[in-house]
């Protein structure tokens, strides 16, 4: 992805292999800084912070987090322990187990002396695949998007499923980039995405970077927009999905999946294939939907006149946070993924 004209992935290690660059994201739109990770700890607090988010993203920076931990330490324990970690850091994104588990089982049936450079290589296989997966999927996706024969296609999305999330390309916005690029005259709704505000501060801020049109709305806007019929189609990304195509996936994709079936809109889900769980089926949600903060409901960050990033305290009452919600296949249209185009209750089958 550019900015400011320059090429970037959202995470990267150095030429030496001892540590990794990320786009430290919570900074965003205001200011855009990298930092350096450097240990196991660094990595953890970077996911439970949301420094770096996104389903894909943090499979594959936990992938290089167990590579910094294995220099310290490459025997059994140590890591066993950087596994339990990284998987403890958030629980619902189901990339993130995943990439460890993959990580973990390879290197376990190598020797301790070979386990830092191999641990170094499956992180960046898993990197580089994530990056082919995602513009798969842009391809595919295109194909739905070129379907909708208008003067201009009006898409609406949730949350950030762009480049930010991945490695690059990103999963919902691959395909708008894939449209766009192909010369389609795209038009994006981006909800604000309330509490964390990742439409507003990361999708818009994205598609500002490659001059997409754009207009962000909040979040309780897109059934008046559907009603009016003012959007064409809906993509949104996942954090987890089931067998049968139930989609976990940031808080209000329901809703707006809802809203989508009343006005007979196409609602379509992207994600990789990693994101669909073989445990997952129906009604067996056998994994935590998080709950976050409070205060990420009672305080906003923003920058004042003087150009300084300040966080407000705009309420006092107890708050409820759950980051998740869960979508049923039924108000799904289509999940698009790296193989291809599948109807939701199908997809299961895909693993296989």
């Amino acid at each position: 992805m550019l900015v400011e004209g320059k090429q970037y992935r959202t995470i990267w290690p150095n030429k030496a292999l001892s540590e990794v660059t990320i786009i430290y994201q919570t900074f965003l739109p205001f200011e855009f800084k990298l930092r350096r990770l450097r240990s196991l700890n660094e990595i953890v607090e970077a996911i439970k912070s949301m420094r770096v988010r996104g389903a894909p993203l943090i499979g594959v920076t936990a992938a290089y987090g167990i590579a910094i931990a294995l220099m310290e330490d490459s025997d059994e324990q140590s890591l066993k322990d950087a596994t339990r970690k990284l998987v403890e850091s958030r629980p619902t994104a189901v990339n993130l187990s995943w990439a460890v588990n993959f990580v973990y089982e390879k290197l376990k049936r190598e020797s301790i002396d070979n386990r830092v450079s191999m641990a170094w290589k499956l992180a960046n296989k898993l990197a580089d695949q994530d990056i082919e997966t995602n513009r798969r999927i842009g391809e595919f996706g295109f194909k739905l998007i070129q379907k909708v024969n208008k003067p201009q296609i009006n898409i609406l999305t949730h949350c950030n499923a762009g480049w930010l999330a991945t490695i690059d390309h990103g999963t919902a916005l691959s395909p708008i980039y894939k449209a766009f690029d192909e010369g389609l005259n795209i038009h994006v709704w981006v909800d604000e995405t309330r509490p964390r505000n990742q439409g507003m501060n990361l999708t818009a801020w994205e598609l500002s970077q490659v001059n997409i049109p754009h207009t962000i709305i909040t979040d309780n806007a897109g059934g008046l927009l559907m009603q009016r019929g003012e959007v064409d189609l809906v993509i949104v990304g996942a954090d987890r999905i089931s067998t049968d195509g139930n989609v976990c996936n940031k808080i209000g994709t329901y809703l707006k999946a809802l809203s989508a079936q009343a006005h007979k809109i196409p609602f379509y889900v992207a994600a990789p294939i990693n994101t669909v769980d073989p445990n997952y089926h129906g009604e067996n949600n056998l994994f935590d939907i998080e709950c976050r903060d409070e205060n990420e409901i009672l305080k906003v960050q923003g920058m004042n006149s003087s150009n300084k990033i300040i966080e407000v305290q705009i309420g006092y009452s107890s708050a409820y946070n759950p980051a998740f919600d869960i979508t049923p296949s039924k108000y799904i249209g289509k999940i698009i993924c790296e193989k291809g185009i599948y109807n939701p209750i199908e997809i299961g089958k895909v693993l296989k």
